[in-house]
Formats: C-alpha cells, sequence, structure tokens
C-alpha cells in the first residue's frame, strides 16, 4: 500500500487510467469484428465504412500509447489487404 499522500493519488490515477485503456482496447476489438464481420458478409461498402472509423481509432490510440505504432499499423494493413481482397 502507498506510504504518502503522493504514492496514494498515484495508485489511484494509475487505476483510473488502466480502466480506461481497458475500455479503449475493447473498443477497438469491436471495431475490427465489425470490419471482419462485413468482409465476411461480402459488404464491401460496410467494410471500407467500418475500416475508415477503426484506422482513425488505432491511429489515435497509437498516439497516446495505449498500443504500439507498429501494432497500429500491423492491424491497418491486414485488415485494408483483407477488404482488398474482396474484389
Amino acid at each position: 500500500m502507498a506510504n504518502s499522500a503522493q504514492a496514494t493519488k498515484r495508485a489511484r490515477q494509475a487505476e483510473k487510467h488502466r480502466i480506461h485503456n481497458a475500455s479503449m482496447r475493447s473498443e477497438m476489438r469491436t471495431k475490427v469484428k465489425k470490419i471482419l464481420a462485413a468482409v465476411e458478409a461480402g459488404d464491401k461498402e460496410a467494410a471500407n465504412a467500418a475500416f475508415r472509423v477503426a484506422q482513425s481509432s488505432l491511429d489515435g490510440m497509437a498516439r497516446k500509447g495505449i498500443i504500439e505504432k507498429n501494432k497500429a499499423a500491423r492491424n491497418k494493413s491486414r485488415l485494408n489487404a483483407r477488404i482488398k481482397a474482396m474484389a
């Protein structure tokens, strides 16, 4: 347990950030699943629309350090390849 007021505050902030980051990661996974569902259904329009939303979200999370920038780039690349392969 924290022994000072500063350490107590940092522990409180860390827990708040952990919960927020977990929520953001969950939201990211949901957006990726929407793209994959649209690809499976063969709906290229919906897949492209979902990809634009997910792309922005992935970039923002990478910028804030919630995920690594290479992970964001890898996810975007793989999802885009799946959409292009629908042709």
